[in-house]
């Protein structure tokens, strides 16, 4: 951690950089759609907890020179840059040459190392191609990290760049030798050689506010905060989500600080606000209905069941909900949630009166709490001029109040349907707050 002080009129203002890292996933097969980088979630989990703010990541294949040019972009702009993968014994197993090209140091072949390794394989009666050696080559300076679970061992460099003092740190791609290195070697050393910096950080959900409009919001709220990184997205129909985090040198003062943020946000934000601890829309709906002791119940047409699977998506959710029915056809609807035919020619089946009374229909029967009723157009076809596609009417009954909403939502079939759960979702929650 670097700090400095400059002195603006009579206000001293103290600016602190953090100490940064990059990571660099090594490993052709992990550009294409078969392999995925779980290594850079765990490192990233591991770091924030020791203060280290992942700034960069990038996956490079086996290619001697963008592996080299990686490492020297990544020593020019981060304190520590951690390698997964790449140390194995082919020919295509790059990290250590281009890390030791790229620092403008040697590789020494470890006869200590070699060694090990024979005895390794004589070990499983196996004969060990010579090949194997190479993963004995280390980084001039450099100190061994032991790894208990495979033949490459990982390394750990204290090297000036460019007049800068950085930690390179090579580790191999399997997770399970990546994951007992990291725990056993590498957090050790990061610890006695990082200086003593704790990172709070909070999640806000809102629900059923525009990513535009919510940072509209909100912008004069964070912006009093510059000591904190606010990160606001759109995750998905339905969803904006702020990600506050700060540095501070005790936790205690990290939590306030966001915890500050986070509450004025909160405030703003009161009714939409649906989630301040990671949870999901129906985690909270789930969480409502077991307080009040209540149940519920869902008939739904355009959402096809996807209503239901997401309040089923919550473990014990047997406890509060009961059932319900997909009512695709007018016969259906009529059938499982008492909707009158005649309402059906009279109003359409997509109309706030069928809705309705699918919603009282739905409650009657299952003898729920709540009744929803779902019914709209989710495209692409099937809109007209008067119902166009993204048409959706959504009830909510409790056999006092029958609650109805028209929305008309944009985008494809499964984001229209998504729109349309999380639209009802919302309305449960809201009723129950």
């Amino acid at each position: 951690m670097i700090c400095r002080q400059v002195t603006a009129g009579q206000a001293e203002v103290i600016y602190t950089v953090t100490v940064n890292a990059e990571i660099i996933a090594v490993g052709s097969e992990l550009l294409t759609p078969y392999r995925k980088d779980t290594n850079s979630l765990y490192l990233t989990q591991k770091l924030n907890e020791l203060g280290v703010e992942v700034i960069f990541k990038s996956i490079v294949g086996d290619h001697r020179e963008h592996l080299t040019q990686a490492t020297r972009q990544a020593l020019s702009r981060v304190d520590i840059v951690i390698f997964s993968g790449g140390l194995g014994p082919t020919e295509d197993d790059l990290t250590r040459d281009c890390v030791a090209e790229a620092l403008g140091i040697e590789l020494k072949r470890n006869p200590e190392l070699i060694a090990a390794l024979y005895a390794r394989f004589a070990s499983r009666r196996l004969k060990m191609p010579t090949n194997n050696e190479r993963q004995a080559d280390i980084l001039a300076d450099a100190e061994i990290l032991k790894n208990d679970r495979g033949t490459a061992p990982g390394q750990w460099l204290e090297a000036e760049y460019d007049g800068n003092n950085k930690i390179v740190i090579l580790l191999p791609g399997p997770p399970s030798e990546l994951e007992a290195m990291f725990e056993n070697e590498c957090l050790p050393r990061l610890e006695a050689a990082l200086p003593v910096e704790y990172i709070a950080t909070r999640q806000l959900k809102i629900a059923m506010v525009p990513e535009s409009t919510a940072d509209q919001r909100a912008a004069a709220i964070y912006k009093k905060f510059s000591d904190v990184q606010t990160t606001i997205l759109a995750a998905g129909p339905g969803e904006v989500q702020f990600h506050l985090k700060t540095h501070a040198k005790s936790q205690e003062a990290a939590e306030e600080r966001v915890d500050e943020l986070s509450s004025l946000l909160e405030e703003e934000f009161a009714e939409e606000c649906f989630a301040t601890s990671g949870e999901t829309m129906e985690q909270i709906v789930g969480y409502y209905l077991q307080m009040r002791n209540a149940t519920i119940a869902v008939a739904e047409s355009c959402t096809g069941g996807l209503l239901a699977e997401r309040l089923t998506r919550v473990s014990g959710s047997s406890r509060y909900f009961l059932g319900g029915a997909i009512v695709y056809s007018n016969d259906m609807k009529t059938h499982f949630a008492d909707v009158p035919p005649l309402m059906i020619v009279e109003h359409g089946a997509v109309s706030k009166q069928v809705a309705t009374a699918l919603a009282e229909g739905i409650r009657k029967r299952c003898r729920a709490t709540y009744g929803v009723g779902v019914t709209g157009i989710a495209g692409p076809t099937g809109g007209t001029e008067e119902k166009p596609v993204g048409l959706v009417y959504i009830a909510l009954a409790d056999g006092k109040k029958t609650e109805v909403v028209e929305r008309k939502f944009l985008g494809d079939r499964e984001r229209i349907r998504l729109w349309a759960t999380q639209q009802a979702l919302d309305m449960v929650r809201r009723r129950l707050v």
